[in-house]
């Protein structure tokens, strides 16, 4: 288990991490999301004594990070595929790693297998493609059979054959009783993964709740309608006390389930096409939730009569996207992300 209290992180006047408190409990995998400069990453590092905290603990199974004496068979983390020594081999930069926790070499052997790279442990990882160095990253958190994982961005340069596999890796992990901690841009990806939501703005927890609970509360659901009879199933509608409203020619009613929906016009005669539940995606429901505390906000296309440069007089001028080239806000570690 992952326990942070009152975690707070300044970068001079920055308050990049503001009294963060959550747990990341075993068995589930915990997803990690915010917008751009939300302080995930700064999070992320704060956990594993990469960064400093200016006030507020971090407790790993109960104790700081520094106390844990062979920290890498306690938890795992991908934060960066590029750690890694270009001019080593796969083999070489996994072992190097396991001789200094005290790891056997055959686990390298083990590891280089799970994540698919046995036919390149050879090779220098400099000449990796990104979804290879992904799968390198993904490996030494793997290294020291950990309890805990913590992956940023682990799908970043997947191919879809890649993506499926980390998300059935992290599954089966999870089902193992090992915590898993998961932080992504990628919300269709994370919808299918994670169990758990903690979703943190401008360094403040926002949520701490399930996946299903986080939908529910952040988006709007419905009922869908549609008949060759469409006037009457509005009266039919009506005359229940429910209000039907008309979009893309089907009815949206609110505050209702299907079952009552199907069972009022089964009562009634009347012939549906269409009886569908609606409930809207992770993304919108984070989007909804977060439009308050994104940083960075894009306007739209360049204005009239520029040509693939920005207005002159400035970088983000009247009409320019706000967020091009910006970096990343997590404390200023220079990294810029997608959203």
């Amino acid at each position: 288990m992952i326990e942070l209290e009152d975690l707070t992180k300044h970068f001079g006047p920055k308050v990049a991490v503001d009294h963060l408190s959550f747990r990341v409990r075993p068995g589930m995998i915990t997803g990690f999301l915010g917008p751009n400069g939300a302080g995930k990453s700064t999070t992320m590092r704060m956990m594993l004594d990469l960064d400093l905290p200016t006030a507020g603990t971090v407790r790993i199974d109960g104790r700081h990070y520094r106390e844990l004496s062979e920290p890498l068979k306690y938890i795992g983390a991908l934060l960066d595929a590029k750690a890694m020594h270009g001019g080593r081999s796969a083999y070489n930069n996994l072992l190097c790693l396991a001789q200094a926790n005290r790891i056997p070499a055959s686990r390298v052997t083990e590891v280089l297998d799970v994540v698919g790279l046995s036919p390149v442990a050879n090779k220098k990882s400099k000449g990796f493609s990104l979804g290879m160095g992904q799968r390198l990253g993904i490996a030494s958190a793997l290294l020291g059979d950990p309890e805990i994982l913590m992956f940023d961005e682990p799908v970043n340069g997947l191919d879809p054959e890649g993506i499926h596999w980390i998300r059935n890796l992290m599954k089966a992990l999870a089902a193992e009783g090992r915590t898993i901690f998961v932080s992504s841009h990628l919300m269709s990806e994370m919808a299918l993964t994670a169990d758990h939501l903690i979703v943190i703005g401008q360094g403040k927890l926002l949520a701490d709740t399930s996946m299903t609970d986080f939908i529910r509360q952040n988006s709007r659901s419905y009922v869908r309608l549609r008949s060759p009879e469409q006037e009457r199933l509005r009266d039919v509608l009506h005359g229940a006390g429910f209000t039907a409203l008309e979009s893309a020619g089907a009815l949206e009613v609110d505050g209702a389930t299907t079952e009552a929906l199907g069972e009022l016009a089964a009562a009634h005669r009347v012939v549906l096409h269409e009886l569908s539940g609606q409930q809207a995606s992770l993304e919108e429901a984070f989007m909804q939730m977060t439009a308050g505390s994104v940083e960075y906000h894009a306007h739209g296309t360049p204005a009239a009569g520029a040509s693939g440069a920005p207005p002159a007089g400035g970088p983000a001028g009247p009409g320019w996207g706000g967020g091009w080239g910006t970096q990343g806000g997590d404390g200023g570690d220079g990294r810029s992300k997608g959203v």
